[in-house]
């Protein structure tokens, strides 16, 4: 069993490492043909008054003036040992602003994660358990719905209708505005976190709940739960005894797998709140031409992703039998016979 975990994490690792290259090239290739310039966003409205020499030195300062091979060799030379670069338009190291901006994404995208997942396995197992009532319709109306919602609509719907008209939060920003920050509570940070987490945690849900539904169905239909049946076995017996870990493994993938969508979706939730996090510095990297920190981001997203369907893998090779393979495996079906 040691020596097969230990060759399957050894696989991930050449597949992450193959993939950090590819994605590094591509999105080198992508920021150099972009039509932003890179020179005169760092000067922004100084613009007028820098001369084509002036240009030059910032060109050289940034090593913008060398051929873009040259440029991808030095800027991957630099990642390797550790170095992202150092950020125009906050005169920071890359990975100093990442870790900051980070800690602020992770609490919104944990609790929009944690929330979407619950409430979404929920409803599908209600959903499944009720087929064909009105709550299963209900159900499945809401989250058709939710599924071709934009995130930067039901941002835009969730602040008009909790900060502007019932103002039962603050509008946006991720702490009170004037405030010191050694002044700034755990409960202010709280309060300015909840809209953009009930944001992300509204349209989470579509996903995971209607692949619930229908995993729970597919069980209820089985052969072993129609004997339950037979039994007696009925509600929440049925479910704690037979479906529920049927369900969890294929809920529990699906929704570590959403790492990504949930990484896209907070970009657009940050920019509709002004939340603090690494989606709005993705958005001004982008805008302002920010080269080094928006690579830096993109290699950052592209590990917290990977890791996160890694975890996934994980998880469902240690709580299903059937993928350990061999003795176990060979133990199980015994059991179950």
């Amino acid at each position: 069993m040691i020596k097969k975990l230990g060759f399957f994490l050894l696989m991930k690792g050449i597949r992450m490492a193959t993939l950090l290259v590819a994605i590094c090239f591509i999105s080198f290739l992508l920021i150099k043909n972009s039509p932003i310039d890179p020179i005169q966003a760092y000067i922004g409205a100084d613009m007028l008054n820098v001369g084509p020499e002036q240009r030059a030195k910032i060109a050289a300062y940034w090593g913008l003036d060398q051929p873009v091979g040259v440029q991808f060799l030095n800027w991957g030379s630099a990642i390797l040992s550790g170095d992202l670069g150092t950020s125009m338009i906050y005169r920071r190291p890359v990975a100093d602003i990442i870790g900051e901006r980070f800690v602020n994404s992770l609490a919104l995208m944990l609790t929009a994660w944690a929330l979407s997942g619950i409430i979404g396995f929920i409803l599908g197992v209600v959903a499944a358990m009720k087929k064909g009532t009105w709550i299963d319709r209900i159900i499945k109306g809401y989250c058709y719905t939710l599924a071709s919602t934009p995130t930067f609509w039901m941002g835009l719907l969730v602040l008009i209708v909790f900060a502007v008209w019932l103002k039962w939060f603050p509008v946006g920003m991720g702490v009170p505005a004037g405030v010191l920050a050694e002044d700034v509570t755990l409960l202010d940070r709280i309060k300015h976190l909840i809209l953009p987490a009930i944001t992300l945690s509204i349209l989470g849900v579509a996903n995971v709940a209607l692949h619930t539904r229908q995993k729970m169905i597919d069980v209820l239909q089985s052969e072993y739960v129609l004997f339950a049946r037979a039994r007696g076995e009925r509600g929440f017996v049925l479910f704690w005894r037979h479906g529920l870990r049927n369900v969890a493994l294929p809920a529990i993938t699906l929704q570590f797998a959403a790492f990504s969508e949930l990484f896209g979706g907070a970009v657009l939730a940050e920019q509709v709140f002004s939340y603090p996090g690494l989606g709005q510095a993705t958005v001004e990297a982008g805008v302002r031409g920010d080269v080094p920190l928006l690579l830096g981001i993109v290699i950052f997203s592209t590990l917290f992703v990977f890791i996160g369907n890694l975890i996934a893998d994980l998880i469902y090779k240690v709580l299903d039998p059937r993928m350990r393979g061999g003795e176990h495996y060979a133990f199980y079906s015994r059991r179950k016979k």
